[in-house]
């Protein structure tokens, strides 16, 4: 991961990993991002708080991401971007990705 900006970084916590699963909590305090990243694996990412998360795309487009406690998203392998938290507050959410057997 990339962190090219002023930012503070987001913090993962590996929870669990198998042959088939890693399991990470990722904790941003308000204004942290994970840094610019490709993901490797097929995943899903189940908040832990309701907020908006900003993303920045590869291409350099932003988007807002709504996010609501305990609703669920998939995203396959590929994805490329920096995630923030622009909120007020701090921001929680489990990624659980797919390991290729």
């Amino acid at each position: 991961m990339q962190n090219n900006s002023d930012r503070p970084r987001a913090i993962p916590t590996k929870q669990a990993e198998n042959e088939a699963f890693v399991v990470t909590r990722w904790d941003f305090a308000p204004g942290a991002e994970t840094g610019r990243h490709v993901h490797a694996m097929d995943y899903v990412v189940v908040p832990l708080t309701t907020g908006t998360l900003t993303i920045e795309a590869a291409d350099g487009q932003i988007t807002q991401s709504p996010l609501t406690n305990g609703v669920s998203y998939a995203r396959y392998a590929g994805v490329d971007h920096n995630v923030i938290n622009d909120n007020d507050s701090p921001f929680s959410f489990i990624e659980i990705e797919k390991k290729t057997t």
